[in-house]
């Protein structure tokens, strides 16, 4: 409401007297990228406190101009609206900043030195949590063990995840608090990995996880709240200027209440709670969206399965190089009817749902709830999502499009699985990952995210990844399924509007037009006619949040 009288506010004082001193900020002499069709591209742009007034002309905009007006002279750099992370985990992406960094290690070697340079560094007892590491980086690619740290670990408890959080490695004495030895069996959902004796190797699975994350300390809310701050300042450096928080517990909402409180919260939050807490939410009366236009809540998130990495995504099928399993259901699905029940709640009491569905089974098994839950409690704007949607199959694309199913997608994970993944699913089942062009085509919303700390949280690597799959390894420069990739605008479109829109949040932010917030982003190159593989280069020169700069790139 404060917003929309502010809009009213401006317009009118444009109709009944002179611009002149009016803007505090226009940009001037840029390529606009407005993301509004009716209106795609334009020059400049003028903002009055934290709102966009004008789009238009150089000529036009300089109208705005006035004695106190900040005048950003664009130098014909090219310009896009605020990015908007459609998947994070923002307070697990800021604590992993300071963490020990095992996302580019090399080989095991690497990984172990690693991890015994962090403990040297940190007092005895101190938990070395974090890593993001990715074995499919070693050669040969294998699983690490506890017995590959041990030594460099005695008195530090370890408990270090892959990048996908769906398994973590634990050394001797991390699973020794946790209480879990040969004869701990595998829980629901989850998988203690042995060797051919019977011990744990130290590799856990999805819900295995759980009784080290028992035993973890929690950190203390100053500690959240530092973290935040780093996550903070690392969206305004890539240009993202609102998240969609996957794991915003009640701890990490009071850190971002506190940030508010002091005008340090330069990115906008939209915070998910865990699906089976839906009846806490709607015993107090919380809709989706409660909140402002800085801070809200009433997103539901729940899981259906793990991860292709870890060979815990549902497939129909069993897995080409792990015959004998074809993933893990979630124990939020065992049985399926409690999963069931939960959306059905959740949708009942207005709410909004996304669930993560990598396997196309899971996704199947997802889509065919959320129809019964939308028959069930009748038509309504709900806005489901599939976080990931990851392997389809045609018939899942067009329910995606018949049931009007968001897909929150993050496009860098295709070309950081592109590089193993047909080795677990094979070719033909490959050919329905990160199916972009397909649920464009098909009329489907695209809501592009990161999933930040699994991957990094860049919009412009976001981009270069959907437009041209090229993966990491350097061995599909053509890209990865090429017949899947987009254009440069449809993947800014999916980075900008179609996260607005997959968080009801449209009308006000998304693209630069009159009327909208003004987040914009100023970049060092032309991304619409640069060539694409170049696209992976580009920088983000400025970062407006709110009507002011809260970023700017040195020389």
């Amino acid at each position: 409401m404060k917003h929309m009288l502010l809009v009213a506010m401006s317009i009118l004082a444009f109709n009944t007297t002179s611009a002149q001193s009016r803007a505090d900020l226009i940009l001037l002499n840029g390529k606009v990228w407005t993301v509004n069709p009716k209106q795609p591209e334009a020059e400049a742009a003028a903002c009055i406190g934290n709102t966009i007034v004008a789009v238009g002309t150089t000529s036009e905009i300089k109208a705005w101009a006035g004695e106190k007006t900040r005048v950003i002279d664009l130098e014909g750099k090219r310009v896009v609206p605020g990015f908007n992370d459609a998947h994070v985990h923002f307070y697990s992406g800021g604590a992993n900043l300071s963490a020990v960094q095992l996302r580019t290690a090399q080989s095991d070697r690497e990984f172990t030195e690693r991890i015994r340079a962090f403990a040297a560094r940190i007092p005895k007892g101190q938990w070395i949590i974090g890593g993001d590491w990715d074995h499919e980086w070693w050669t040969p690619p294998h699983l690490p063990t506890r017995s590959m740290i041990d030594d460099a670990t005695p008195e530090n408890p370890v408990f270090v995840n892959r990048l996908d959080g769906h398994m973590a490695l634990a050394n001797s004495l991390a699973l020794k608090l946790a209480g879990i030895t040969r004869d701990t069996p595998d829980p629901p959902g989850g998988t203690i990995v042995k060797d051919a004796r019977g011990e744990p190797t130290g590799i856990l699975k999805d819900a295995a996880m759980d009784p080290v994350y028992r035993v973890l300390p929690d950190a203390s809310q100053d500690e959240i709240v530092e973290a935040v701050r780093a996550a903070v300042r690392s969206a305004a450096e890539h240009g993202v200027t609102s998240v969609q928080d996957m794991s915003a517990s009640p701890a990490v909402l009071a850190a971002y209440q506190d940030l508010l409180a002091r005008n340090e919260l330069t990115v906008r939050i939209y915070g998910y709670q865990p699906l089976g807490s839906w009846e806490r939410q709607a015993l107090v009366g919380l809709h989706a969206g409660f909140g402002n236009e800085k801070l809200k809540i009433g997103g539901m998130k729940g899981f259906a399965d793990g991860s292709l990495g870890s060979t815990t995504a549902l497939f129909f099928l069993p897995y080409d190089d792990a015959p004998s399993t074809s993933g893990l259901p979630s124990e939020e699905m065992l049985p399926e009817s409690k999963m069931l029940a939960n959306i059905i709640g959740a949708d009942s009491a207005g709410l909004q749902i996304g669930i993560h569905a990598i396997g196309d089974r899971a996704n199947r098994i997802v889509l065919d709830m959320f129809d019964r839950a939308a028959k069930h409690n009748g038509t309504r704007d709900r806005r489901f999502r599939i976080e990931h949607a990851q392997h389809l199959q045609k018939q899942e694309i067009a329910s995606f499009a018949h049931q009007s199913v968001i897909a929150s997608m993050q496009p860098y994970h295709a070309i950081d699985d592109g590089r193993w993944a047909e080795k677990r699913i094979g070719s033909e089942r490959a050919k329905g990952a990160y199916a972009f062009r397909s649920l464009l085509d098909a009329g489907v919303t695209l809501a592009f995210g990161s999933d930040w700390p699994v991957a990094p949280m860049d919009p412009l690597m976001g981009i270069y990844a959907a437009v041209t799959r090229s993966t990491l390894d350097g061995k599909h420069p053509n890209g990865w399924i090429p017949e899947q990739k987009i254009s440069v605008a449809e993947a800014i479109k999916a980075s900008t509007l179609g996260p607005a829109f997959a968080s009801f949040d449209e009308g006000i932010k998304g693209s630069i037009e009159t009327g909208k917030l003004a987040d914009i982003v100023v970049l060092s190159d032309d991304i619409l006619q640069m060539k694409p593989a170049l696209l992976n280069t580009v920088k983000v020169m400025m970062t407006i949040f709110d009507g002011r700069v809260v970023y700017e790139r040195s020389k």
